[in-house]
């Protein structure tokens, strides 16, 4: 399964599911390094130095990071949603779809109603 680093935003309970799929997630909290306003751009380069794609709902910031950073263990940006459970579950589909996440941008949105 994928190696994760969930940036602080990213909810805890999407986490514990994820881990539950059998993802090795280590949140900011677990790193030490929640709470100290650490721009984006350093985010990415402690997850890529640990071999680890970065879990984020700040889409913006790092979809632009990806069109200047391609050289990434990958970003998955994921809306925000009340569904975790849910949101896990199409993110791991989308890992497992995708496969390789070296350098790859995922987007996982809100289910279609």
């Amino acid at each position: 399964m994928a190696r994760l680093y969930s940036n602080e935003n990213f909810p805890r309970q999407a986490v514990l599911a994820l881990r539950a799929r059998g993802h090795d997630v280590v949140t900011a909290v677990e790193a030490g390094l929640a709470n100290q306003e650490i721009p984006d751009s350093e985010v990415l380069t402690y997850a890529t130095r640990e071999d680890r794609a970065v879990l984020t709902l700040n889409r913006r910031d790092f979809i632009r990071l990806h069109r200047e950073r391609p050289d990434h263990s990958g970003i998955i940006v994921c809306a925000q949603d009340p569904d975790v459970t849910g949101q896990a579950e199409r993110i791991h589909t989308a890992i497992t779809a995708t496969g390789e996440l070296m350098g790859q941008l995922i987007r996982v949105n809100l289910p279609q109603h």
